[in-house]
């Protein structure tokens, strides 16, 4: 496949603020994917991360002429296409680029994406779906400090498990009625449900559906001063309180999924608590950041069993493959994941898939989130 120019634009994400899509023309065609927006951007992945998106543009425009007739064969070949790059372009726009690059592969190929990555790629990732949100993604004053509530159907058949998922959404929506009549159905940056209440009444709730259930504390969001400040209610917890407080939750309420419990710098601690919970999934995603050094360091530490794979965090889809690949060979889950701020770019699935990832953590509805998901069950039903 012949690359032959590229440009880019701005969009608009679900949350209404600006990201990149990135066109190519290749001998095969025109494509284009888009880049989605996080909302709470850990400090280890704002250097990769953030993007001057106007500049960006201009990078763009500026690098198609050293694009113009490159040639790529395989996935593997995008090396080739950030060697031209060279951080000239934000982690946002290297992803839509190279998602563009493989979409127009995979016609030359006529193959789908996934199999690009792997053409033998068999098993199917569990859904993990946002179902009551807080923390940075809702804006309501009073809200939960964690970031996400989870639903995770043990169905590894991906269409049995959206449907377990919206039906207990809405489920949830009754169960919120009985406790809060001035609920109405607000829902936050990932449509989930927000409400008014703190961490344990949301449990409490969602205990009641009888599925397995995670929860994103996203904890680096509300730690300062070596404290873990609580607005809902009120309190401040050191890092051995917060310890005792996440090893009561996830006893009471048999959590199964428990992402970022600590400070993204605080290995130590993930590592005590996976030590605590062997059984059970303790998930880096600010402690990781996509980001194969800072992966290998939670490795070593022991501080995980399972990451948060956002392949826009790190922006190189040959550095995913490189996290991917350090998960398999050390046994620990790959999560991948949706960002807060969503288009309608369904890549995710494909690379989830191509990448055989253990989950996919993609909200529960709408429309930004439901095509990536049944993008998964359309590959799920060709096979």
């Amino acid at each position: 496949m012949i690359i032959k120019g590229v440009g880019a634009k701005s969009i608009l994400d679900s949350r209404k603020d600006k990201t990149i899509l990135v066109s190519i023309k290749t001998n095969v065609g025109d494509f284009s994917a888009s880049a989605p927006n996080g909302k709470s951007v850990g400090k280890f992945a704002t250097k990769i991360y953030h993007t001057d998106l106007e500049g960006d543009i201009k990078a763009i425009k500026n690098l198609s002429d050293y694009f113009s007739e490159e040639i790529i064969e395989k996935f593997d070949d995008l090396r080739r296409i950030e060697d031209v790059v060279d951080r000239q372009i934000g982690a946002n726009t290297l992803f839509a680029l190279e998602s563009a690059i493989l979409k127009a592969l995979a016609k030359e190929k006529k193959k789908e994406i996934w199999e690009l990555i792997n053409p033998n790629a068999k098993s199917f990732p569990r859904l993990v779906g946002n179902c009551i949100g807080g923390g940075e993604h809702s804006s309501i004053p009073k809200k939960p400090d964690f970031q996400e509530f989870e639903l995770i159907p043990e169905s590894k058949n991906v269409e049995k498990a959206f449907e377990i998922n919206k039906e207990t959404k809405k489920e949830v929506k009754e169960l919120i009625l009985k406790e809060n009549k001035k609920f109405n159905g607000e829902r936050n940056d990932e449509d989930a449900w927000m409400v008014s209440m703190n961490e344990k009444d949301v449990l409490e709730i969602l205990k009641a559906t009888k599925l397995p259930l995670g929860i994103d504390a996203a904890a680096s969001t509300f730690y300062k001063r070596k404290n873990y400040n609580y607005k809902n209610p009120l309190f401040k917890r050191s890092v051995e309180e917060q310890m005792e407080y996440l090893n009561n939750l996830i006893k009471n309420f048999n959590l199964y999924y428990i992402e970022d419990p600590f400070d993204e710098s605080d290995f130590e601690n993930f590592a005590k608590l996976l030590k605590r919970f062997p059984d059970r999934l303790i998930v880096g995603d600010d402690l990781t950041a996509t980001n194969p050094k800072r992966f290998e360091k939670a490795i070593k530490m022991k501080s995980i069993n399972a990451i948060i794979v956002k392949p826009n965090q790190i922006g190189s889809l040959i550095e995913m493959k490189e996290v991917c690949e350090l998960a398999k060979k050390n046994t620990i889950k790959t999560v991948f994941s949706h960002r807060s701020g969503e288009t309608e770019e369904n890549i995710l699935a494909d690379l989830a898939f191509g990448f055989q990832a253990d989950f996919f953590k993609c909200g529960i509805t709408g429309k930004e989130r439901e095509v990536k998901i049944k993008r998964l069950i359309e590959i799920e039903k060709s096979l």
